[in-house]
């Protein structure tokens, strides 16, 4: 049964698969004839329709701690209450405060790697870069486990810029990447009639079968893939949920105009259409100068795009299912350095989740009077990323062979932190 891992409504808040509704699933199947394997995939499949989801908002570059999350007295910025007595955050994100109830704020990661490349590849995979190893991004990993095994759309989206890859898990897998989320993607349309198109995709997989059968068979089969899932997204009706335009005019007002905005709108739209994983990025959080004024613009277009994400999916109830993680790839220098910006500080940093049953409204863990240390529960990157597996039922010590045959964790150890 681990070759069919499943997410569903009735996974527990600690991840647990509900056995009645399993169990039920599997009758059905077999009352209607079909063998046990055949009954424990199609089993697993409709569970995985009723699955849960995630939205990763990656602000690239590594958003300062100390004018977002965790504000100390060298802050460039003033600190605001929220809906939670206690808790502040910065003055930039006056609609995310309001929201607080529904946000778990993680002061005290703690990293050991401060370049962008390797951190952000850390924080995406859980490994460090290795060699020839190229590890699969959270993202395949997550449409792997509970994206369903058929389905017109992607199961894992990238809106704004690339995000990790596949690694070596199949090309299936992959990031289908939206450039721009207030346009349709490019080439989604059919440049000829449908029966023409029909005609074509046969005449391809005829002209590519003599070529896969003496030559490279594993590169066909995935070039096939490929042209089967492209095939089906341009030919079909859910490819609206990649146009913005059908929203009304107040729901995209309250995402905000930017970019960014419009990509949180957007995730919004393909996980209501079942797609599992949407990454949604907001880039130029590498301040080493002018770190004020840069925090601030950016913090503008970031705090509508948020507050009204996950405030949407409340209203339509989907917050439960669908975890929301804003995060980088580490924090910033407690000293502000001669050109009024903040260097690379992976020893104590800050990130945020909501929604996929995190319970809200709390802080974890605090860093000394100077941001320079954590003081209280460390949250390493393996910590943070078990917690994402088991909020949505995945088991992050499940095995995917690699290279060589050797078999990885998804997640090579860590704790649950929520």
């Amino acid at each position: 049964m681990n070759a069919y891992p499943i997410s569903l409504a009735s996974v527990s808040r600690d991840g647990a698969v509900s056995r009645r509704l399993f169990l039920k699933t599997v009758a059905a199947a077999s009352a209607a004839g079909l063998g046990m394997q055949d009954r424990l995939a199609l089993a697993a499949d409709e569970l995985r329709s009723h699955g849960k989801a995630m939205i990763v908002l990656w602000m690239q570059g590594g958003p300062t701690q100390f004018e977002t999350l965790d504000l100390k007295s060298h802050s460039q910025c003033k600190p605001i209450a929220t809906a939670i007595p206690g808790i502040e955050i910065a003055e930039h994100f006056p609609r995310t405060a309001k929201l607080m109830n529904h946000f778990c704020v993680v002061r005290s990661m703690t990293n050991k790697e401060g370049n962008h490349a390797r951190a952000s590849y850390q924080l995406h995979t859980g490994y460090l870069p290795l060699g020839g190893v190229k590890h699969p991004g959270l993202g395949a990993l997550i449409a792997k486990e509970i994206g369903p095994a058929t389905s017109e759309l992607p199961s894992f989206v990238s809106v704004n810029g690339p995000s990790q890859g596949s690694g070596f898990l199949p090309v299936t897998y992959a990031p289908f990447q939206v450039a721009d989320p207030a346009r349709m993607p490019e080439n989604t349309s059919l440049p000829v009639t449908e029966a023409r198109y029909s005609r074509r995709l046969k005449l391809l997989s005829k002209l590519e079968r003599g070529y896969f059968e003496r030559v490279a068979p594993a590169s066909v089969q995935d070039h096939q893939k490929l042209i089967e899932q492209a095939a089906s997204l341009v030919r079909s009706q859910k490819l609206e949920a990649f146009d913005i335009a059908k929203e009304p005019d107040k729901i995209r007002s309250a995402y905000g105009d930017s970019e960014f905005g419009q990509g949180c709108l957007l995730a919004r739209r393909l996980i209501e259409a079942g797609v599992t994983f949407v990454e949604v990025q907001l880039g130029n959080w590498d301040t080493h100068f002018d770190n004020a004024n840069r925090v601030a613009n950016l913090a503008g277009q970031c705090d509508p795009g948020m507050e009204a994400l996950v405030d949407d999916l409340k209203q339509r109830g989907m917050l439960d299912s669908t975890l929301v993680v804003w995060m980088g790839e580490f924090g910033r220098t407690p000293k502000v350095n001669v050109r009024d910006g903040r260097d690379h500080f992976p020893r104590a940093f800050s990130m945020m989740m909501a929604g996929g049953g995190i319970p809200g409204g709390q802080v974890i863990g605090k860093t000394d009077a100077t941001g320079s240390v954590v003081d209280d529960r460390p949250v390493s990157v393996p910590d943070l990323l078990t917690t994402f597996c088991r909020r949505l039922g995945i088991d992050p010590t499940k095995e995917n062979i690699g290279p060589l045959n050797r078999p990885l964790k998804i997640v090579d150890g860590g704790t649950p932190i929520v």
